[in-house]
């Protein structure tokens, strides 16, 4: 994995989800969605990314879905993920559940959430809704750069 060989990469992922709340600093794809109530339009991205989004799931950790590549399928064919943004993953965390997260950085500036511009995408968020990846070719392993035929 890129950030455990000391490489961030950039993620181009879809961030229209009701998980998704740049100002509670959080991408998340909770069991129960429902419970997230959007307040106002974000209209300068054309989505409800940035609009405030409220519900219990930004305030602690929460069970999430178990994503399978037929959810991601489905989410491609039918168009509700596409590739909305792109992001540069910098590192990783915990929760105090010892839930893992990746550390995003986002270019929606730095006063729009308590995180001076950051945010937290949980696994599941990332493994549903990631649309591509760039990496640097020393973060490759050998194998596989092998099998590519890069040097």
């Amino acid at each position: 994995m890129p950030l455990k060989n000391g490489y961030t990469f950039a993620w181009g992922a879809d961030v229209s989800e009701k998980g998704f709340s740049f100002k509670n600093g959080l991408a998340i794809v909770p069991e129960n969605e429902e419970t997230i109530k959007t307040k106002g339009k974000d209209n300068k991205n054309f989505s409800d990314a940035g609009a405030e989004k409220i519900a219990d799931c930004f305030d602690e950790p929460v069970k999430e879905k178990e994503i399978t590549q037929d959810m991601r399928q489905i989410g491609f064919d039918n168009q509700t993920t596409t590739d909305d943004h792109g992001m540069h993953v910098t590192g990783l965390v915990k929760d105090q559940k010892g839930t893992k997260y990746f550390i995003v950085k986002n270019s929606w500036g730095f006063e729009h959430n308590d995180l001076d511009g950051y945010f937290y995408a949980s696994f599941p968020y990332v493994k549903y809704k990631t649309m591509n990846i760039q990496i640097h070719k020393d973060a490759i392993p050998a194998n596989i750069k092998k099998k590519l035929g890069i040097k």
